[in-house]
C-alpha cells in the first residue's frame, strides 16, 4: 500500500537544536525522524511513499537526493574509495514522491492535494513524520480491512505525565492519579485510509477532528486501541529522550533492527 507522510510542519516547540530543520529532520541517532517513520513502514513491505511536504521542503528533498547508505549500513571499502560495497542497504526499493503542499496548509489540505496518487488505490496509509511506534501494523491492516470502515487512526493512552485530583464538595482533595490511569485515548496518527475519505473532507479543514467527525454518524471510523511503545516528538524534550533511547540501544520502533528494538523482528 502506498504510505502518505505529513512532513509540513514547523515544529516551534523543537527549535532547540534542529536550527532551521523542519521537526520532521530532527535527527535521531544518524538518520532523521521522517526516516525512522518510514523505516518502520518498509519494515512491512511498504515502500511508496508520498511525502507532502511544507516548511524546509529542501532540507527533505536534499536529504534523500544526496542520501548516504553507509550511514546505517555495514560496508567494504575497496580500491581506494572507488568501490563501496554494501552489505545491506536502506531504501534501494523505495519509491519517493516529494509533493509541495503548501506552508500553512492543514494536515486534511495536505491530504486533498495528493488525492490524485492514491484515489485508485483500495486502501491506503497516511500518518504525520513526528511519530513512531512498534504497533504491529498488519494486524492493524486486517482489521481495518475487515471492519468496513472508511479510516482508522491509532488509538493510544493520553502521554501526559501531569495528575488529575478528585475534589469533594469542601474542596478537599480526596485522590491522586496519574491522567493515564482514567483511560483516555488520544489521536496516535498511523491512519488507514479508503478514497472515500475524501469525500468528507473540505476545503480548509482539517482530517482530525473535522473529516473524521464527519464519520461518526455512520459508524465508519475504527480507533486501534494500542497500549505498547508509541511517542510523538513534539517538544525538544521528546527529541532528547528519543536519543537517549537510541544511544543505549533501547528503540522499540527499530523492528528492523534486533540489536536496538531488543524484541524478535516482526514483517509483514
Amino acid at each position: 500500500m502506498k504510505v502518505v507522510l505529513f512532513c509540513g510542519g514547523l515544529g516551534m516547540r523543537m527549535r532547540e537544536g534542529t536550527g532551521s530543520a523542519p521537526k520532521p529532520m530532527a535527527m535521531i541517532g544518524d538518520r532523521p525522524l521522517l526516516w525512522h517513520v518510514m523505516r518502520y513502514y518498509a519494515h512491512f513491505g511498504h515502500t511508496d511513499f508520498i511525502l507532502c511536504l511544507g516548511y524546509g521542503a529542501a532540507a527533505v528533498k536534499d536529504y534523500f537526493l544526496h542520501y548516504d547508505e553507509t550511514l546505517s549500513n555495514d560496508f567494504t571499502l575497496a580500491r581506494g574509495g572507488r568501490d563501496i560495497r554494501l552489505f545491506a542497504t536502506d531504501i534501494t526499493d523505495w519509491n519517493i514522491t516529494f509533493i509541495d503542499t503548501g506552508l500553512d496548509t492543514s494536515v486534511g489540505e495536505r491530504l486533498a492535494r495528493v488525492r490524485r496518487h492514491v484515489q485508485d488505490e483500495p486502501m491506503f496509509l497516511a500518518n504525520y513524520a513526528d511519530t513512531l511506534t512498534d504497533a504491529p501494523l498488519p494486524d492493524l491492516v486486517d482489521r481495518f480491512a475487515a471492519s468496513g470502515a472508511t479510516a482508522s487512526l491509532l488509538a493510544v493512552p493520553v502521554q501526559s505525565t501531569h495528575h488529575v485530583v478528585d475534589v469533594d464538595p469542601g474542596d478537599r482533595v480526596t485522590r491522586i492519579r496519574p491522567i493515564r490511569e482514567l483511560m483516555q485515548w488520544e489521536n496516535g496518527g498511523y491512519f488507514i485510509l479508503r478514497p472515500e475519505i475524501f469525500s468528507v473532507l473540505r476545503e480548509g479543514e482539517d482530517l482530525v477532528p473535522h473529516a473524521f467527525a464527519r464519520l461518526l454518524p455512520y459508524g465508519r471510523l475504527l480507533a486501534q486501541r494500542y497500549t505498547g511503545f508509541w511517542r510523538a516528538a513534539d517538544t525538544f524534550k521528546d527529541r532528547a529522550e528519543l536519543e537517549e533511547c537510541h544511544r543505549s540501544a533501547r528503540c522499540p520502533w527499530m523492528l528492523w533492527d534486533l540489536g536496538r528494538s531488543g524484541s524478535p523482528a516482526m514483517s509483514g
